[in-house]
């Protein structure tokens, strides 16, 4: 097999010198800048040694011919061998830690990506459903193998493939998704959070189905929502809207662009036998809809902002910090004195300190105080390695305003 030929035989990247420190600090991710050379002409996806300028071992890694991203390290360990066994490992240490973390429900990602050593692989669990997403050239190069493994180790109905998110077009990949193990995909997936109850569908939905990296920030909407009234923007499916009924809110007024998307969450309310009367779904954008609320005279207890990423990458983030100050800004000025503002950013390209430094100059210009009680970000089954500060890509507050 290719995976025990002699180590010297493999291809390799030269690092420029003084750029392998990062490598050092283990983190995962080579830049293409910090490359010299190219030894032995790798594919995409193929494992290559990553040594410093005056040719010493650092890693083992994925080569990544066109991404910005040109290696994604699998292991710093020049003895451990990038083999279906060690894939085997990791993906069985993954589903342990879920284990050991499991607060209940059939819904939970189980493969966070770099943070759990499979760089560039997401996998996530609705019920019987496995979602995968292989985002990189590492993973694509071991689809077969990682299939296989899921389907041993987990024995799922169905795995279905998402991997059509703009990552893969980074890494010269074309999207794909479907069904590649398994049963067809039942008529009606339903899953259960706390004890709650959403529908999903992995095939349309966003992301893999669901905003999964979410769960613990609704069930603390429930516990916030009692007496009150609340305004769920970019509402989704409903997620926060269903959370916030549950927990007795008075009244609901969901937001979102996607007459689909309210139509399901409509359907979550009834899946709950939760008060529809109590909640009023508004078609439209949310940055004019906040305009015409404030305009109306129109107050909440809660607010909560959860919108799409508006910077994928740092090199966005200035100009996406523009809407996210816009929607801040509006967001305060409806929400009444001692009331909540529960805000986030999914942006990968927007660090925690910027973010809070945006809201901060929101409120400013709003003419509010407002006081972090709680900030916020994905669960614990989205981990992030210590050395690899990027897979912290949710933040959120949760704000108290006078």
């Amino acid at each position: 097999m290719s995976e025990l030929k002699p180590i010297s035989d493999y291809p390799f990247l030269t690092l420029k010198p003084g750029r392998e420190d990062p490598v050092q600090r283990r983190h995962p991710w080579i830049f293409s800048g910090a490359v010299q050379r190219v030894s032995g002409d790798p594919g995409p996806g193929e494992t290559v040694r990553v040594l410093d300028h005056h040719g010493a071992f650092l890693a083992w890694a994925a080569y990544s011919p066109a991404s910005q991203i040109r290696a994604r390290i699998w292991t710093w360990s020049k003895e451990e061998r990038v083999t279906r066994e060690l894939i085997r490992e990791r993906l069985a240490a993954s589903l342990r830690a879920r284990e050991a973390l499991e607060r209940g429900g059939n819904s939970r990602r189980l493969v966070h990506g770099e943070s759990d050593g499979l760089p560039g692989l997401i996998v996530d669990q609705y019920d019987r459903v496995l979602v995968v997403q292989l985002l990189s050239a590492g993973v694509e190069a071991r689809r077969e193998e990682l299939l296989e493994l899921l389907d041993e180790l987990i024995d799922p109905d169905s795995i279905y493939e998402r991997s059509d998110a703009e990552v893969r077009s980074l890494e010269g990949l074309d999207r794909k998704y479907g069904l590649v193990r398994g049963a067809p995909l039942p008529e009606e997936l339903v899953i259960e959070e706390a004890g709650r109850r959403y529908h999903v569908d992995v095939a349309e939905g966003h992301k893999t189905g669901f905003y999964l990296d979410q769960r613990e920030n609704r069930t603390l909407v429930q516990e916030l929502a009692r007496d009150k009234q609340v305004l769920d923007c970019f509402c989704y499916t409903g997620g926060f809207s269903t959370a916030a009924l549950a927990g007795g809110a008075a009244a609901v007024t969901g937001v979102d662009t996607s007459a689909e998307a309210l139509n399901r969450a409509r359907g979550n309310l009834a899946l709950n036998d939760l008060p529809v009367e109590r909640a009023d779904f508004i078609e439209g954008d949310v940055f004019q809809v906040l305009r015409t609320q404030r305009d109306q005279a129109r107050s909440y207890d809660l607010v909560i902002l959860d919108p799409p990423k508006f910077a994928p990458t740092s090199s966005h983030a200035q100009q996406a910090a523009r809407g996210y100050k816009d929607i801040n800004l509006w967001a305060f000025r409806l929400i009444k004195p001692g009331g909540l503002l529960l805000t986030f950013s999914c942006s990968g390209g927007i660090d925690q300190a910027f973010f809070q430094k945006i809201v901060a100059d929101a409120a400013l210009d709003a003419g509010v105080q407002g006081r972090i009680i709680r900030r916020l970000g994905q669960g614990p089954d989205h981990p992030t390695a210590l050395n690899f500060p990027e897979g912290s890509y949710l933040k959120g507050f949760l704000i108290r305003v006078s």
